[in-house]
């Protein structure tokens, strides 16, 4: 059974701060959550790190929202269940598709600079898995900065919102299912942030594989925290890879995304032979869900036994990839490529993650007071398979009903503090290679829980994350790496177990001995 906290400390022993509502994460999600609380309530905005080791800020590609009039709610619903392999919440994703224009009308009115066209209108473009051009972005290619850059100046100016950097999340504090606060690890120093509305918006898994798009903070803290809470969990087994990471055969850790946009500019994948090969295994082609392209890749990588494929953009001219493909047309020729005149190596990554903290429409979890929205939590909106460009209009809508919620309760202020003293084991110092345990947990999720898994696989993972986990919670180790990778194992075994009980390919999640 999982302990409910990591180290032994009493809460009598450490600083303790009193906050009306925690955001914990300072990506999109975070920031606009707290810029649509009460402003008389008193907020506190951590961060792990800086902000651009987020998830939001690295994105690419853009946000989707009907904006277009041969476009419609009802065409986004349906791709969005669609590409989901129909595992979608309907209300959920209604709710999604419904409110994203008025999001991003607003993040217009707040002067988020995104790409106009010279008659003044949004720039609208295609990704894979839409049916229509929908998907608005700033800065050709880099629209997670330019939104994240922006909602931190908003933040900036509001009096009621204090921002604590480096503050590592340790767990969530609750007493009787009801939420207190969090447990911080800030500068060396334990601290207690006490208040009876908490958000967790600590974002996506990545760190767990060996190669990701994701930044290498992203061990999945927020998730293993809401565990030993006794937060419910669900469809962890549900895990994306990007088709199109830039092939380097020198990388480790964080991988470079080529965004779905290129593909949704007229890419096209091309086999070693250089042969397309997309046309023949799905109608949409190279614009086929996430899914299907990540696997017909994998497949291709398998039977040739060249560890990339290509992807051509080289029908377009140099003047229109330097505008639309800024940061990638510069990426790429620091690498080596021009890709304006050469073809690009890539291959899939794990980027994104389905499964989370269950939600309901409000954010809300099942313990009173903890809420958890963007890729930690899990509403449903993105079923199997998440649509390209939902993820930030998932942070936006579902930010703000987090929000709104918590402005609705009347005794957020009034909550009784309770004294109580965490259990865990003795600490222990020196008894473990936690840099052994993280990578071969990375290798772990990379055989076992990848692209293509079976059985096999995942009971050989289970049995290995068991072990690891008997070795990890036999003590506490004082040290930012131990709660790191215990929380990459304990998110891991939630992955794994739910990849081992679902027998049905369905979605992201594929295994080869049940087709």
């Amino acid at each position: 059974m999982m302990r409910k906290y990591v180290f032994p400390i009493h809460i009598n022993n450490i600083e303790r701060t009193a906050f009306d509502v925690v955001i914990v994460g300072e990506g999109i999600a975070g920031l606009y959550a707290a810029l649509h609380l009460d402003p008389k309530l008193k907020v506190a905005l951590l961060s792990k790190s800086t902000e651009d080791e987020s998830n939001s800020y690295l994105s690419q590609g853009g946000i989707a929202a009907v904006l277009n009039p041969d476009d419609s709610e009802q065409k986004h619903f349906e791709d969005t269940m669609t590409a989901g392999a129909g595992m979608c919440n309907p209300e959920a994703v209604r709710m999604l598709v419904n409110e994203g224009p008025n999001e991003i009308e607003r993040l217009l009115t707040w002067n988020v600079a995104f790409d106009l066209k010279a008659n003044g209108q949004l720039q609208t473009t295609m990704e894979g898995g839409h049916s229509r051009r929908r998907i608005v972005h700033c800065g050709g290619d880099e629209t997670g900065k330019e939104v994240v850059d922006r909602l931190k100046e908003l933040v900036a100016l509001a009096p009621n919102i204090t921002e604590i950097g480096n503050a590592f999340l340790l767990d969530v504090w609750t007493k009787d299912d009801i939420t207190q606060g969090v447990i911080l690890y800030v500068k060396g120093q334990f601290r207690l942030l006490t208040a009876p509305a908490v958000i967790l918006c600590t974002g996506g898994i990545g760190a767990l594989y060996p190669f990701s798009t994701n930044p290498e903070i992203a061990t999945g803290d927020g998730i293993a925290a809401a565990l030993r809470a006794g937060a419910k969990t669900a469809m962890m087994e549900f895990v994306q890879f990007h088709p199109t990471a830039l092939y380097d055969e020198q990388s480790s850790g964080r991988s470079f995304l080529i965004s779905e946009a290129v593909r949704g500019e007229g890419g096209v994948l091309r086999n070693h032979k250089g042969e397309p090969f997309m046309q023949t295994k799905h109608p949409l082609a190279d614009l086929a869900p996430r899914d299907i392209v990540a696997r017909e890749i994998t497949r291709e990588i398998l039977k040739s036994g060249v560890p990339y494929v290509f992807l051509d953009i080289t029908a377009h001219d140099k003047e229109f990839i330097i505008n639309r493909f800024p940061n990638i047309y510069k990426y790429c020729l620091e690498q080596g490529t021009d890709i304006s005149k050469q073809w690009i190596k890539v291959c899939p990554v794990q980027h994104y993650f389905m499964g989370g903290i269950v939600t309901d429409l409000d954010g809300k979890t099942n313990l009173k007071g903890l809420y958890a929205c963007g890729e930690a939590a899990n509403i449903g909106v993105h079923g199997a398979n998440r649509l390209a460009s939902n993820s930030l209009l998932e942070c936006l809508v579902f930010a703000r009903k987090c929000a709104e919620d918590i402005n609705r309760l009347k005794d957020l202020t009034q909550t009784k503090v309770f004294e109580d003293c965490f259990i865990a084991p003795p600490y222990a110092n020196g008894l473990f290679n936690l840099e052994g345990f993280k990578l071969e947990i990375q290798q772990v999720m990379h055989h076992a829980g990848g692209i293509i898994r079976t059985e096999k696989t995942i009971k050989e993972g289970i049995k290995k994350l068991k072990s690891i986990l008997s070795v990890l919670e036999s003590a506490s180790v004082p040290s930012l790496l131990y709660i790191e990778v215990l929380n990459m194992a304990s998110v891991g075994m939630e992955i794994l177990n739910g990849s081992l009980n679902r027998t049905d390919n369905v979605g992201a999640h594929y295994r080869e001995d049940c087709v």
